[in-house]
């Protein structure tokens, strides 16, 4: 009895029992396997996978990745059952394909030479995909899955519309610019248009149009030197495709639609453009695609770590679900979306990328800066002497305290307070102090040893040798003068005015001419009178020749006289100076002319003026090695002296000037400037009347020509001295 009453109670623990151990036997069953997978060549170099399951496999979920081409699958609720995890194809553009499983799920990768258009079909128990670019979508919709990649040409595209629209022509044109163009034109304007960049490609789906066959073709044109390399008209279903393949340099498209005619205009990117460009989009990883319809966001983070083999911290606070399609986008700012849409923000260290939500991020970060601060004010202080090799100390001083030291010899500074009360002291902390010994050229500085390291490594950068420049100028200044004179006398005396002992022929010059063979002067001879009657003779004269006729009733001469003078100077002035760079160099020579200048008492002091060359230069040196010159050049010389009074002279100075600011290369030379003088003058003198007279009248004139010309040209060639072996060379 009492057995059977033990047996009663123990019942339902053996039922419980039971229950439980069928569990597992229950959740095995729900497990679905992957029992095998076959491959198979197909014609077109297309390429068929069969998965076999155990029951009816579930609705797939991927993503492809366009650098390395991967199609990647995965089956959740899958275990895999297959022998090998690795597949080698070779098989069209399929290189291998990868079988893994992890966590309750399977993936299928599938390792490509380029993506292609695949489809996947489940029929019963089995999953059929395609890879191939002649791949179409199969005629029952319902199970077949087109997936675009970037080289689908709208196969999954619906189009309906009442009527027949055609694509009547494709032709391409080089624009003024040498933008490309491709010009379709239509039956019907009222077509439906998709334009998309893919993969690196343009794609025009012209929905519901039929394309004729004769259209059907690629067009190759690179010599047309456009951005567009090809242009492929295909059809795709019940849609033409036109594909754009561009060439390897930046560009920019635009697209528009006049009546029946669509053109797409590609257009090269100037270097500006490019620049302007890259500073909008500042991501550069490596492109990904992801599609998934409300996936856990800690599972897209952990695609994305898996895709860039970084190593990636996720806080625990970091929830929720995201639904996103990507084609074709950088890693970097696929990340960069999926954290602004939830709220999220991310810190890289190294190759380890921490991602919590931004206000969580914040918060940390401002506990350890107030830990910091903690410390900074509880840290040992500490004294340390620096002494500074180039810069002077007091300038440093000046530059780190915001002001200059009191001329004693020492200054100091204490750190900036907490309130704000010494808002120039900023290096240091809030305890911290420094003195400056210029003597010695050192800085005493008191302060926390985390600070005085921050002060040394900014003694470091600021604490160098000025570099130095030698700026070499070369004035030039050549003149030619060229001056010519022709000139003639005429001397007539009457009888009354002769004496017996001027008798005679006479020849030779007017003040030369011997009469009646005594050789006596001339004018030594009519002395008392004036024997000129045409005085156009020239003044500094080189040579001259005289006729004269004398008869007892009177007396003619005639003198042609002449005169060419031609000179050339060449000066050469080459002035140099050796300066540091952002500092102000002059070098000056010459000579000062003392002159006599009357004082207000009426005394005459002695007051100087200068004539002297001089150079004034401030060079910089910029990054990449060029210099920019601030330059002051004058070259004044000695001109003419002017009378003021009957013993005293002021001389003139003659002034060249030059004023300018360069950018020149290391060792160049640069023409800074010149200036060109041309003065010339053709004149005449003539006797009225006479000096008209053709011919005969040019023995009544006096003609004067001249011709000076002078050129100054100004050089400078500045060289960065890297060593003290250049300088003294």
């Amino acid at each position: 009895m009492i057995n059977k009453q033990f047996a009663k109670c123990l019942a339902p623990f053996q039922l419980l029992l039971l229950a439980v151990l069928l569990v597992p036997v229950t959740l095995q069953a729900q497990v679905n396997q992957l029992n095998d997978i076959q491959f198979s060549e197909l014609p077109g170099s297309r390429i068929q996978l069969r998965l076999t399951f155990e029951e009816e496999p579930p609705e797939p979920t991927g993503y492809t990745i366009e650098q390395p081409a991967r199609i990647v699958m995965d089956f959740a609720g899958v275990e895999s059952a297959l022998p090998q995890k690795k597949y080698s194809l070779g098989i069209g553009a399929a290189r291998s394909a990868v079988v893994v499983t992890s966590e309750g799920r399977t993936r299928l990768i599938v390792n490509l030479d380029q993506l292609p258009v695949y489809t996947s079909e489940r029929m019963g128990n089995q999953l059929v995909m395609e890879i191939g670019e002649d791949v179409v979508a199969k005629t029952d919709s319902s199970k077949a899955t087109t997936h675009d990649t970037g080289l689908n040409l709208g196969g999954n595209k619906q189009f309906s519309t009442s009527g027949v629209t055609e694509v009547n022509g494709v032709d391409f044109r080089r624009g003024e610019e040498g933008e490309g163009k491709v010009i379709v034109s239509l039956s019907d304007p009222a077509v439906n248009i998709d334009v998309e960049r893919t993969n690196g490609k343009i794609y025009l789906t012209f929905l519901g149009a039929e394309l004729p066959q004769s259209l059907r073709q690629r067009l190759d044109v690179t010599d047309f030197a456009t951005p567009v390399n090809a242009i492929t008209v295909d059809t795709d279903g019940r849609n033409t495709v036109i594909a754009v393949d561009p060439a390897d340099t930046e560009y920019d498209y635009l697209a528009y639609q006049a009546d029946n005619q669509y053109v797409l205009s590609v257009k090269p990117l100037s270097a500006a453009e490019i620049r302007e460009k890259a500073k909008e989009f500042q991501f550069t990883g490596k492109k990904l695609s992801l599609n998934f319809q409300d996936i856990e966001v800690r599972s897209v983070l952990q695609i994305i770590a898996d895709f860039t083999d970084l190593n990636l911290v996720a806080s625990d606070t970091v929830q929720g679900r995201i639904t996103l399609r990507l084609d074709g986008v950088p890693w970097d700012q696929a990340l960069t979306l999926i954290l602004k849409a939830k709220g999220l923000d991310k810190r890289q260290e190294g190759s380890v990328i921490m991602v919590a939500p931004a206000a969580e991020i914040a918060e940390r970060e401002r506990q350890e800066l107030e830990t910091r601060k903690q410390l900074e004010e509880l840290a040992p202080l500490r004294t340390e002497y620096i002494a500074v090799r180039y810069a002077d100390a007091g300038e440093l001083f000046s530059l780190f305290s915001g002001k200059g030291s009191d001329g004693s010899g020492q200054g100091g500074f204490t750190g900036g307070g907490a309130d704000g009360a010494n808002n120039n002291a900023t290096i240091l902390s809030q305890r911290g102090s420094a003195i400056v010994d210029e003597r010695t050229n050192t800085i005493i500085l008191t302060d926390t040893e985390e600070k005085i390291a921050q002060f040394r490594e900014l003694i470091e950068v600021i604490d160098v040798p000025i570099r130095q420049v030698m700026i070499e100028a070369r004035i030039v200044t050549a003149n030619t003068d060229f001056k010519r004179e022709l000139g003639v006398t005429w001397d007539y005396i009457g009888t009354t005015e002769l004496t017996d002992e001027a008798l005679g022929v006479v020849s030779g010059s007017q003040n030369g001419v011997g009469v009646g063979g005594t050789g006596q002067n001339l004018s030594t001879t009519l002395s008392g009178h004036d024997p000129l009657m045409v005085d156009l003779g020239v003044a500094s004269r080189a040579g001259n020749i005289a006729y004269a006729i004398l008869k007892n009733d009177f007396y003619l001469g005639l003198e042609l006289s002449a005169m060419e003078d031609v000179g050339m100077a060449e000066i050469v002035s080459q002035p140099k100076v050796v300066t540091g760079d952002k500092q102000e160099a002059t070098i000056q020579s010459g000579v000062e002319i003392p002159y006599l200048e009357a004082t207000s008492s009426g005394a005459a002091s002695v007051t100087f003026r200068e004539a002297v060359l001089e150079l004034q230069v401030l060079p910089q040196i910029t990054p990449d090695n060029n210099i920019i010159m601030a330059l002051n050049i004058e070259q004044n010389s000695v001109g003419d002296y002017f009378s003021v009074s009957s013993s005293n002279q002021i001389p003139s100075i003659n002034v060249n000037t030059l004023q300018t600011k360069v950018l020149v290369g290391n060792g160049e030379t640069i023409v800074l400037g010149g200036v060109f003088e041309s003065n010339m003058l053709e004149g005449e003198t003539k006797v009225p009347l006479l000096g008209d007279i053709p011919y005969l009248g040019n023995l009544f004139k006096k003609t004067i020509r001249t011709d000076d010309k002078r050129e100054i040209l100004m050089f400078i060639t500045p060289r960065i001295i890297e060593n003290e072996t250049f300088l003294s060379k």
